[in-house]
């Protein structure tokens, strides 16, 4: 549930006393490290926490979520519904709402190969036909969704980062961001942010000479905080191509505990249920006996080439289904490979890792996509969209989820967050609801000021 995340996602990154007795002033510069690559690109391919933050400085989706789960304008200027079956945007320009409108339609097609495009699935003809009029994006539902702004809000749905969809920062050269002034919803208060991609050793290296001041993507669980857990981790197989017990022979043979304390970088936990502990109580789920023994099987397992932990996680898989008749053979791919792998229906295993929505509607409608069930979507989703209390919306997609999960080509394993910390002098630094640093609420704080995760 997302209450055992509630004090880590309201948790400032700078001491109560110190934001009381500090106004937030403009100016200056903040150093930032992060363990991620030099430039991220496409929304929907950029979906680890750490890809989505640094994308969500350059490019922002239309909305955000609070951690308390309200839902506010981000590059739009004004969410609405003038009726209940349609979400009115009004953008800070016509050429801001014609990109964005073929940014949605380019998700949602065919060639899209994304699971986000279930987020557009409640719009008529699931997002494929969107036009703006003028700076305004009227959305008509194909039937009643009212989550449909909280999975907008997804950073997969930003566009691609550009002069017509602005981020609250501009690209200055070697890795230096400068604030936009422009910004919709006011320009930050930091004058510049200097990035330095690294990694784990460089991190440390770097935080213990104090040549930086904010790092992104730390694994350490002593001087970090995050917010909830939302990249969920899944093997994925084929039905058509393994034998009907194959998720016996998985869930027999790994011990997501073990898995995930040995193996995942955190912030971590294991995640036995189809939506990761942030959405839904995580049960005790009892590992079945192994299957009766059979002839020795050959298969492979794709994974995503830029992820450490999946290698490692990988490896561990094809160990443990050795003991279970597998022969493993491992093959990594890029992530755009990956996901067309995916698209195309062409594999036999995958580690398939997917930025969930901080909703359970919404989440939902992502794995069911995910697992190759877009068919399922048209049944659960009007069913869940029916109820117009959000508690209950939330109830029935967690109890649509647990009565899925054994009928679905996908086997949950861990959720994992973003590990932040900063130097006493930033202040400011606050966790979303989808579990992101918001960088352009930074600020920098006197000498005297204090900061969790960071030094006096």
């Amino acid at each position: 549930m997302t209450s055992r995340f509630s004090v880590a996602s309201l948790v400032l990154l700078g001491s109560l006393s110190a934001l009381a007795a500090s106004r937030p002033r403009y100016g200056g510069e903040v150093r930032v490290a992060h363990a991620g690559p030099p430039e991220v690109g496409e929304p929907s391919l950029a979906d680890t926490p750490l890809e989505a933050t640094l994308l969500g400085l350059l490019s922002r989706p239309v909305c955000s979520v609070t951690a308390e789960g309200e839902v506010h304008p981000a590059l739009a200027r004004e969410l609405s519904r003038p009726t209940p079956q349609v979400s009115r945007l009004t953008m800070p320009t016509a050429t801001s709402a014609g990109a964005m409108a073929r940014a949605w339609m380019r998700l949602a097609s065919a060639e899209g190969a994304s699971p986000y495009r279930a987020l557009l699935f409640p719009l008529r003809g699931e997002g494929r036909q969107i036009s703006a009029s003028g700076a305004t994006l009227d959305l008509a539902l194909a039937f009643p969704w009212p989550d449909l702004e909280r999975g907008l809000c997804h950073p997969a749905l930003a566009a691609p980062a550009s002069a017509a969809t602005p981020g609250p920062f501009s690209a200055a050269g070697r890795g230096a961001l400068d604030a936009q002034l422009g910004w919709p919803r006011g320009r930050p208060y930091l004058d510049r942010l200097q990035l330095t991609a690294t990694d784990e050793r460089g991190l440390a290296r770097l935080w213990s000479s104090r040549q930086v001041q904010v790092e992104l993507g730390v694994s350490s669980e002593t001087d970090t905080v995050s917010g909830p857990l939302l990249y969920a981790t899944y093997l994925a197989f084929s039905p058509r191509r393994v034998p009907a017990d194959f998720r016996q022979a998985v869930e027999s043979a790994i011990d997501r505990e073990d898995l995930t304390r040995l193996f995942v970088h955190g912030p971590a936990a294991p995640m036995p249920h189809l939506l990761p502990p942030a959405l839904m109580q995580q049960g005790p789920k009892p590992r079945p006996s192994a299957p009766a023994a059979k002839t020795s099987r050959t298969v492979t397992l794709v994974y995503d080439a830029a992820l450490d932990d999946q290698r490692a996680v990988a490896e561990r898989i094809q160990v443990k289904l050795h003991e279970r008749g597998y022969t493993v053979a491992l093959e990594p791919l890029a992530r755009a490979a990956l996901r067309a792998r995916w698209a195309k229906g062409e594999f036999e295993l995958m580690l398939h890792a997917l930025l969930l929505p901080p909703a359970p509607g919404p989440a939902l409608a992502v794995v069911l996509d995910a697992a190759g069930r877009k068919d399922l979507l048209g049944v659960e989703l009007p069913a869940i969209g029916s109820l117009p209390d959000a508690s209950a919306r939330d109830a029935r997609a967690r109890d649509r989820a647990l009565a899925l999960g054994a009928s679905l080509p996908l086997v949950p394993l861990y959720a994992q967050g973003l590990g932040v910390r900063a130097m006493a002098e930033v202040g400011g630094l606050v966790m979303d609801g989808q579990g992101l640093p918001s960088l352009d609420g930074a600020y920098l704080l006197p000498p005297e000021g204090a900061g969790i995760g960071g030094r006096p």
